[in-house]
């Protein structure tokens, strides 16, 4: 029985939680691990997410940062979702690894991109948040200089390129939508000659989950979006749902971090979980709003996600 009396409505958005690329990437170490044993090498966080982190690692993945870090060994090494700059498979290949790349196909469509815009002679801007793995991965597709990293609209409204005939953007996959679009209505307005993608670079997933955020907001005094602090995806979900309507916002990894304090009283709650999210977290923290409260749980739906992505091919031999 609920230790309290107070009714507690909760709104759960979906879609929430993994997207193809996460749910492949983690697949990808899992299926590693029980076709060559542990141990099994990871350069960065596969997926940033500390729950799945902490499992595959039980499992047998060791994570690293660089790969100086891991000995001389047949053992598979696994890029993460995120993607890597073009230096890191070539120093994979000096070192005789044998490696796996994890990196989202909706991430490697952007650096196949920036190739093709570089070949044509085009200036090009990354629209993405300095020092995220994403952005570093795209910008180290290209000699080092070419991509110029935009930013915020400050930064778009003071750019000077070298020429504003031949100039293109591109973004990271997981940014806020609005702002993305408050960046890019600035760049087409200083230099209307800027190419862009054919098709938006921020994937279906991001958007997908900012939508269902949207529509739970304004309904929910209190918005917890559960994911990791380093997850872009999961804070650009907190800050959209804070501009849609949500009282309140809040980050939360698991069950432990709900903030009782700052949520007593409420009487409506929304959830939504990062595109890195597992399932069974969200899962925890209703469990523990059904201890505290006479809870009510409706699912509100935006969209149907059926994307999925092949596996790399030494894996799906075996699959």
């Amino acid at each position: 029985m609920p230790e309290q009396s107070n009714k507690l409505k909760i709104l759960l958005a979906a879609p929430r939680g993994f997207c193809a690329g996460v749910d492949r990437a983690v697949q990808i170490v899992e299926l590693a691990l029980e076709k060559y044993g542990a141990p099994i090498y990871v350069r960065h966080e596969i997926v940033h997410n500390k729950y799945v982190v902490d499992s595959l690692r039980e499992k047998g993945a060791v994570f690293v940062e660089e790969l100086d870090e891991i000995p001389d060994t047949d053992a598979p090494v696994i890029f993460s979702a995120h993607g890597v700059a073009k230096i890191v498979p070539e120093e994979a290949e000096k070192r005789n690894f044998f490696y796996l790349d994890a990196t989202c196909p909706l991430v490697s469509k952007v650096h196949i991109e920036a190739e093709r815009l570089y070949e044509e002679g085009a200036e090009i801007i990354l629209i993405g948040h300095a020092g995220h793995p994403e952005v570093i991965g795209t910008m180290g597709q290209l000699p080092e200089g070419v991509v110029k990293l935009v930013e915020t609209v400050e930064d778009a409204e003071t750019f000077h390129p070298q020429n504003p005939e031949k100039l293109s953007y591109i973004t990271q996959t997981t940014l806020s939508v609005d702002d993305t679009l408050e960046i890019v209505n600035v760049l087409k307005r200083r230099f209307p000659a800027i190419q862009y993608p054919k098709k938006e670079d921020i994937c279906y997933a991001t958007t997908n989950r900012q939508e269902a955020v949207k529509k739970i907001a304004a309904e929910c005094e209190c918005l917890l979006v559960v994911g990791a602090p380093n997850s872009s995806n999961s804070r650009r979900l907190v800050e959209v749902g804070e501009r849609a309507g949500a009282k309140a916002a809040y980050l939360v990894q698991n069950a432990g971090d709900i903030p009782w304090d700052k949520i007593s009283g409420f009487t409506s709650l929304g959830i939504t979980a990062g595109a890195s999210a597992p399932e069974i977290l969200v899962d925890e923290i209703i469990s523990a709003f059904k201890e505290r409260y006479d809870t009510t749980v409706s699912t509100i739906t935006t969209a149907t996600e059926n994307v999925a992505f092949k596996l790399p091919r030494q894996l799906r031999e075996d699959a």
